[in-house]
């Protein structure tokens, strides 16, 4: 069965196309780790909750869209040994020293997919 492992990040709205060039740019070395599908969504219609929301989760602030993304995996197995490869290559140490966002904010997770419909 597939694995996700999903993203929240917020990003400065200025920094749209630099972001959308910066995950571009990473596929490649993701998809040399394993990752089979990724997805990176744009925020467009995303409200303010009374008690939480996606905003509040990463501390958004008012110049910054929320992103919405997922990586598809084969597997567990074949994620957890692409996370660790890619904490040990240093093309993404270099990606890390110009990421468009501040990524002490991201939250991230790992799903096992319930229904794919």
């Amino acid at each position: 069965m597939k694995y996700v492992e999903g993203f929240l990040v917020a990003v400065p709205a200025a920094n749209k196309d630099i972001y959308k060039a910066h995950a571009t740019e990473a596929f490649a070395l993701f998809k040399e780790f394993g990752v089979t599908r990724m997805v990176e969504c744009w925020e467009d219609d995303v409200p303010n909750g009374e008690v939480t929301d996606f905003r509040r989760a990463v501390q958004a602030k008012d110049d910054e869209k929320i992103v919405f993304a997922w990586f598809e995996y084969p597997s567990k197995e074949v994620r957890d040994e692409a996370n660790r490869k890619m904490m040990a290559d240093p093309r993404m140490q270099q990606m890390g020293e110009k990421m468009p966002f501040d990524g002490k904010r991201m939250i991230f997770g790992g799903f096992v997919p319930i229904l794919d419909l």
